[in-house]
């Protein structure tokens, strides 16, 4: 069941979402070469403590950290480690933090030091689909609408979405329905109702969308070795249009 929330509702996640943005904005500020996961990890958690909030992932499902840091071919759900950042590495960064009852979630994608072309391109590209995703997050649009844009324009840029894992909608429970794809069939599913609020996440991938789950029982890699971007948003869909929560 998709839950709609109320004005008031959304008003109070706004909060959850601010914080979940300066969060990662002080994470990212303190990305460099030779800096480590396990480093960052301790930083969001110090920063979203500083703010009474609790971060989201941390013993979700038994997902031993705060943050979620995904190196290079890693997909989603690296965990942090010891191995010091390097020159050319790209790093995504997924977080998510509960306050007040409601829960908020984003996700970005940086260049360590000097990357490559692709990288640059596949960076960009992912967040370009991110942007294009919410502004086909309208009242008189579907579900499928915000899922066929992403694959769309991926594919036009000879990247793929990845398939396994899917956005989400999000309230007083991290995960709640809709699964929100990013592929699909234009106009179909579910029509967008104000009062939903998403979790929109395209996952991209250099080369395959295929992916496997490592030993760890959380870490997801590409198949094939190539690399992959992850960009998020938690985004109320409105009568007036849709608003993104996890802008600082």
């Amino acid at each position: 069941m998709i839950v709609l929330k109320s004005l008031k509702e959304i008003q109070r996640m706004k909060v959850a979402c601010s914080i979940v943005a300066e969060v990662l904005r002080v994470v990212v500020e303190s990305v460099s070469v030779g800096v480590t996961t396990i480093e960052l990890n301790s930083i969001a958690e110090k920063e979203v403590s500083k703010r009474k909030a609790k971060p989201a992932f941390r013993g979700y499902s038994g997902y031993p950290a705060s943050l979620c840091c995904s190196l290079n071919n890693q997909v989603v759900h690296g965990i942090p480690d010891s191995r010091p950042l390097q020159n050319g590495d790209i790093l995504s960064l997924d977080f998510g933090a509960y306050y007040d009852g409601f829960y908020g979630d984003a996700a970005v994608t940086v260049p360590i030091g000097k990357v490559s072309g692709v990288a640059l391109k596949l960076i960009a590209a992912t967040e370009k689909s991110l942007q294009l995703a919410v502004e086909a997050a309208l009242v008189q649009n579907r579900l499928s609408d915000i899922s066929s844009t992403v694959q769309a324009y991926i594919e036009s840029n000879g990247f793929s979405v990845v398939r396994d894992f899917v956005g989400h909608g999000i309230g007083r429970n991290l995960h709640e329905s809709p699964q929100i794809p990013n592929y699909g069939i234009p106009d179909t599913g579910p029509k967008l109702r104000a009062g939903m609020v998403l979790a929109i996440e395209p996952m991209v991938n250099e080369k395959s969308h295929e992916v496997k789950v490592l030993s760890d029982g959380w870490t997801a890699v590409t198949l094939d070795g190539g690399l992959s971007a992850h960009f998020e948003h938690t985004v109320a869909i409105t009568d007036n249009g849709p608003e993104i929560l996890t802008l600082v």
